[in-house]
């Protein structure tokens, strides 16, 4: 898809429309309104000419708040996270949770040492998810979750749609969802991407350890999970942390728990 995110040679008309960045907990109109602009800036490629990484979810968002008529918090708290028990997943946090908020933390001094980050409510903070208009449902970054409600997400995806009796999603779906959709687009060293996973297809050349056919994704706080479909796993690992300089523990996470494997 080609519309970047407020980068790029038409970066000045993307700011001027008030698109930049991927922090919407902020905005005092919906995310349907965002996109309404955003569909009149120029993109930086066709579709199909290269992967870029934008506003390609947010859209689909838009599009599901438009045809179900409801807002998406409240599409996917029916269709999804009260289906799957996930009742620590929301947009925007209830006033009985507002302790439970993670604290945003920033590497300093390269990295050496951490500060509590900046709380401006953009980008780097989170207060709007706590005090905001709360209208702009995003779905690109605007879900509050725990490790365990997500792992809960992943598990059904990795079982083809399925947990515990509950049908979310056909086997087919999750089947498309992670496949690789790019075909001669490059991506990443031994990587393809599906609808919205990094897809793993050959692990030594993307020099990390893991399986043929696991799908993936990061967040911008440096949290990153996957799910291995041969090894029956899934991973979450939450951080609080932007920007995160000069940092390995995502790489000495995954290596650890790949040597610790044992059959």
């Amino acid at each position: 898809m080609g519309l970047l995110a407020n980068r790029g040679p038409a970066a000045d008309a993307w700011a001027e429309a008030g698109i930049t960045g991927w922090y919407f907990a902020d905005r005092d109109e919906t995310v349907g309104d965002t996109m309404a602009r955003l569909a009149k800036l120029p993109m930086d490629a066709h579709p199909g000419e290269r992967w870029i990484y934008g506003y390609n979810t947010d859209i689909l968002g838009a599009m599901i708040e438009k045809i179900s008529g409801q807002t998406l918090g409240d599409f996917l708290k029916e269709r999804l996270f009260d289906p799957l028990g996930m009742t620590d997943t929301h947009f925007f946090l209830p006033e009985s949770k507002l302790g439970r908020l993670a604290t945003v933390y920033s590497s300093v001094d390269g990295g050496s040492r951490f500060e509590r980050a900046p709380d401006p409510g953009h980008m780097v903070g989170q207060g709007h998810y706590v005090n905001g208009p709360r209208k702009a449902f995003s779905a690109g970054a605007g879900v509050l979750s725990t490790a365990t409600d997500y792992a809960t997400f992943l598990q059904m995806m990795l079982n083809g749609g399925e947990l515990n009796g509950t049908r979310i999603l056909s086997r087919k779906t999750v089947e498309s969802m992670i496949s690789d959709h790019l075909g001669d687009i490059p991506f990443r060293d031994g990587q393809g991407f599906g609808l919205g996973f990094s897809i793993t297809h050959d692990p030594a050349a993307s020099g990390l350890p893991g399986s043929v056919g696991e799908f993936a994704w990061a967040g911008a706080y440096h949290s990153v999970y996957w799910a291995d479909p041969k090894e029956e796993m899934v991973v979450v690992y939450l951080t609080q942390i932007i920007p995160a300089i000069n940092l390995d523990d995502q790489q000495k996470v995954r290596s650890l728990i790949y040597q610790a494997i044992v059959d």
